[in-house]
């Protein structure tokens, strides 16, 4: 069973609709790190919490986010080799909303994946979220 999303959270974050194509074909786009992650996250998967792909936070838009634990998980690759000052901005930012930003690498992604569920499931905070019912 998949949490209820809780609207008073979700809704609360300021963002930024010029982004809403962006983030769109983000979706799209299928990076393989992503989708792979996706799929361990969707439907309630790490602890029976409700996260979103390509969520756009305020200026920026997100990997993952789940409003009811205030978490962003953030899959970094080569591409963000070169962006150490946009990510700290980023990361900054966010935790000045009073979310909590987990990295993870896209190579972790592609090559220890149970590890990553592992590490998801056993966070701090990916621990909000309410047990699934027994039998499902």
């Amino acid at each position: 069973m998949v949490s209820i999303r809780k609207q008073e959270n979700y809704n609360e974050l300021v963002y930024n609709p010029k982004l809403k194509e962006q983030a769109r074909l983000n979706r799209k786009a299928g990076i393989l790190g992503e989708v792979l992650l996706w799929q361990k996250l969707k439907n309630g998967k790490i602890n029976n919490l409700d996260f979103d792909r390509q969520k756009i936070i305020g200026n920026y838009i997100v990997d993952f986010y789940c409003s009811e634990a205030k978490i962003v998980i953030e899959v970094d690759g080569s591409s963000h080799d070169s962006k150490q000052e946009y990510d700290e901005n980023r990361d900054n930012y966010l935790q000045s909303l009073g979310l909590k930003v987990i990295h993870i690498t896209d190579k972790d992604v592609k090559n220890k994946l149970n590890d990553v569920v592992a590490y998801l499931l056993n966070h701090p905070a990916c621990s909000a979220g309410t047990p699934p019912k027994e039998g499902n």
